[in-house]
């Protein structure tokens, strides 16, 4: 479920592996790596032994020279070599831009001028990755926090491979859950203060989709932008990469197994909705939001409900919680339903068909408390989950306009019930 490899000191080290193609392949796993400043890496450090055994072969160092005397790099090991390829020709001060300052835009417009200022040195990269990949070995690029500059190449990296773009934005995005442990690592480094910019450690969705519309207005496509801007040969490279870098999806997939969540699995809730909520906002959809429901939501849905946990295998696979009354949403009524809420699957590894698993699991734990009615509700604005919803066998029946909200704004939801058997 979560991208993100656990490190003491790094804090945005993910793997690219697993994200389906438009054409149905996979991005094969442990090849092809992005991450934060590996200048933070101590030989003496249990993160050494993590990341040689990643079995890294190349390591490309997007920073500026600078950056590196002063932040240190890799520490050298005869099992990869390092590159340092600085992409970015005109630095910024983040941490100093003002609040007035959009996100969007603004890191928008920074990104093209580094893939036209760092043209040498994105087509050396990509040509690192291409022999990396023909080799079957394993590289990692990264930059110092792993959003600007490694979001870039990973973006380019991914449409080449044939990732859709709100795969390839929701990947950008997916920062924001390294962005509280970023941003205090910068007060660490500052003596406690904040940076003046609230987007700091940001990667709103809006920056890369505005970057990738920027580029296709100006080239037309990022394969037009690999052919004219960088002068390689873009289908050539595009056919190299998926050649190594690509697989068939998994055949047989683990069946689902159920467990109620106990009060340890909060943080683990925490983080699947907030990856689902990136997922949601990567593909245009304003529902859920990073950072809404904390670890005391969860605890608290846990003792006055229930919660309860799905696995593939290892690996979560996604999560439901339920409840015994709701009057906000429903008014009082008597104790003839169970109301499911928060219907989570893990992005891009949950197997075909968990949501309706999830729902099926969900509405038999309240047919064994002699139930008769399954009853939850959806965004009004959301009708694709409304369908998908009558199509598991649930009938509207009205809308509730002022649903009370935890932020204080009212929100408008359609009232869903089904009779179970």
């Amino acid at each position: 479920m979560d991208r993100h490899i656990r490190f003491d000191a790094l804090r945005n080290v993910r793997d690219l592996g697993g994200y389906t193609t438009e054409d149905g392949l996979r991005v094969r796993p442990r090849l092809l790596y992005r991450a934060d400043g590996l200048g933070k890496l101590d030989r003496a450090a249990p993160d050494w032994d993590r990341f040689l055994a990643l079995g890294i072969g190349t390591v490309i160092d997007l920073r500026h020279g600078w950056e590196v005397e002063r932040q240190g790099r890799v520490p050298e090991h005869p099992s990869f070599t390092y590159h340092n390829l600085s992409i970015e020709h005109r630095p910024y001060d983040q941490p100093a831009l003002g609040p007035e300052v959009d996100p969007g835009p603004y890191l928008a417009e920074r990104y093209i001028e580094v893939a036209e200022d760092g043209a040498k040195e994105i087509r050396a990269a990509l040509e690192l990755i291409r022999d990396a990949a023909v080799s079957g070995t394993p590289l990692v690029f990264h930059c110092a926090s792993g959003k600007d500059r490694t979001g870039e190449l990973a973006a380019l990296v991914l449409t080449l491979l044939g990732v859709p773009e709100p795969t390839v934005v929701e990947d950008f995005s997916l920062t924001e859950l390294a962005t509280p442990m970023l941003l205090a690592d910068w007060r660490a480094r500052n003596g406690g203060r904040t940076p003046r910019w609230p987007g700091y450690g940001r990667a709103p969705a809006a920056v890369m989709r505005l970057f990738l519309a920027a580029l296709r207005q100006k080239y037309g496509s990022v394969q037009a932008y690999v052919t004219d801007a960088l002068e390689l040969d873009a289908s050539a490279l595009a056919a190299t990469l998926r050649a190594h870098l690509l697989e068939p999806a998994p055949a047989a997939r683990p069946p689902l197994a159920f467990r109620r969540a106990v009060p340890a699995d909060a943080p683990l809730l925490v983080r699947l909705r907030d990856s689902a909520a990136l997922w949601q906002l990567a593909r245009g959809i304003d529902q859920w939001k990073p950072g809404e429901k904390d670890e005391a939501h969860f605890r608290t849905r846990m003792r006055e409900g229930e919660v309860w946990l799905a696995y593939a295998g290892e690996h979560l696979a996604g999560a439901w919680e339920l409840w015994w009354d709701d009057p906000d949403a429903w008014g009082p009524r008597p104790a003839d339903a169970g109301y499911i809420h928060r219907l989570m699957t893990a992005p891009h590894t949950a197997p075909p068909g968990t949501g309706r698993r999830l729902l099926a699991e969900a509405e038999s734990r309240i047919t064994a408390t002699g139930r008769p009615y399954a009853r939850l509700d959806c965004l009004t604005t959301n009708p694709r989950l409304r369908t998908y919803y009558e199509t598991a066998g649930y009938t509207a029946t009205g809308e509730h306009p002022t649903k009370p909200n935890t932020t204080g704004t009212p929100y408008a939801v359609t009232l869903l019930e089904k009779r179970l058997a």
